[in-house]
């Protein structure tokens, strides 16, 4: 752009030299129709060449540095110039209409379909994303998500029915036969009571204490001491160690009455119990009291950061990408571009908010230009202007130089001629 200025200048530097030098040369040649029409063309030329030049400067700068009144007219009106210039920026260029006109005329959802398509595969969007969703991760506040959880968990657990679970739960007992586990379970702790030395000699020792305390006159008196006398401590604790071992084994064959008999009468109580509204109303206070005094927010805590590191390094594994959300985008797009309706609202709310963006900071573009153009300062505009259309005003001075030769050509010769 520079030597297009330059070589523009030199050529209207050089008409104006060409018709002063024609001019000088016409001087001393004798007296003559030819000298007079050529001596006016070149004189006319020269005039108009000047002429344009003191026209051409006097947009940028004083003429010869002499300040001469309406030269130098961009610098002195920079201010109008710029304000015109927003002006016309705002109002008649890049107004909000031609604008939203021309965002209505973009299909924005084929290109970021497109968009997605292509770049959804690049390294560096992999690599960005992930660094994102891990950055969102660690951001989550765990301490201000734990007092949320507890009381909501705490809610559930006030909410959950006890009349609707505890009936089930006694139908449980039936249908597992946990009455039939418990019962052998206990069998079996009393069967290992019993087989113990120490029992024997403690069930003894107790017998002969009773039968010692036992009161009586007459002939039962003599019997009991008759029957004292006969066994011992350990006799009597063998004989009742015996027996309830004996019992023991009755009660585990599931084919015994007595056993039969207990475990139906252990079911109708289980039974009973599922319509006795006061063991409903016990249970009731009894969970809202563990809940009451339930903190569980600590150990909230813990598994929650426990499983935000997890979360963390599960997203950073390279599968992570590539099986979850590669996938996950792949089949949302698909989803948007098989459904019509879906795509005209995406449409429709990407134009929407650019022209709520573009009417929000519509203003700011005249702003942008004034700060962009109060940055130059004015030698620096008045080149720039004149670099870029200095090529044309140059050739404004050459046109002059030339047609004011022309026409005093063509004028001296009218006058020759009358």
């Amino acid at each position: 752009m520079l030597k297009q200025k330059s070589k523009s200048q030199h050529l209207a530097a050089i008409s104006l030299i060409v018709m002063a030098a024609g001019f000088i040369a016409t001087i001393p040649i004798p007296q003559s129709l030819w000298k007079t029409i050529l001596q006016g063309g070149f004189e006319a030329g020269l005039v108009g060449g000047l002429a344009d030049w003191f026209a051409v400067t006097a947009l940028f700068r004083h003429p010869m540095g002499l300040p001469i009144p309406h030269t130098a007219l961009l610098p002195k009106n920079r201010e109008k110039i710029i304000a015109k210039i927003i002006s016309m920026v705002e109002q008649d260029w890049l107004t909000k209409e031609s604008i939203r006109e021309k965002i209505d005329t973009f299909q924005f959802s084929e290109k970021l379909f497109s968009i997605v398509n292509k770049e959804i595969h690049a390294q560096p969007v992999k690599k960005n994303i992930i660094t994102l969703i891990q950055h969102l991760i660690k951001k989550i506040e765990i301490k201000m998500i734990a007092p949320i959880l507890e009381k909501e968990l705490k809610t559930f657990l006030e909410n959950i029915d006890i009349n609707y679970y505890f009936p089930l739960l006694v139908d449980q007992i039936t249908i597992r036969k946990y009455d039939e586990k418990t019962l052998d379970f206990i069998l079996k702790e009393i069967d290992d009571w019993a087989q113990k030395e120490s029992t024997k000699q403690k069930l003894g020792g107790m017998a002969v204490e009773m039968i010692e305390n036992i009161k009586a006159d007459g002939f039962m008196q003599f019997a009991l001491r008759s029957f004292s006398n006969l066994v011992n401590e350990e006799k009597l604790g063998h004989m009742i160690q015996n027996l309830i071992l004996k019992g023991v084994d009755s009660y585990r064959d599931p084919f015994n009455q007595n056993r039969q008999t207990l475990l139906s009468h252990i079911n109708n109580k289980l039974q009973t119990i599922k319509r006795d509204e006061k063991i409903y109303e016990e249970l009731n206070q009894f969970k809202l009291q563990i809940i009451a005094n339930w903190k569980p927010a600590e150990k909230i805590i813990d598994f929650l950061s426990e499983f935000q590191q997890k979360a963390h390094d599960f997203v950073e594994e390279p599968s992570f990408y590539d099986e979850y959300i590669l996938p996950l985008v792949i089949k949302s797009l698909n989803e948007f571009k098989e459904n019509p309706d879906k795509t005209k609202q995406l449409e429709a709310w990407v134009k929407k908010q650019i022209s709520s963006f573009v009417d929000r900071n519509h203003s700011k573009i005249g702003i942008l230009v004034k700060e962009n153009l109060d940055k130059l300062d004015t030698k620096t505009l008045i080149n720039m202007i004149e670099t870029n259309v200095g090529k044309d005003l140059q050739w404004i001075r050459v046109n002059g130089a030339v047609c004011g030769f022309l026409i005093g050509l063509i004028l001296v010769g009218i006058k020759a001629l009358f």
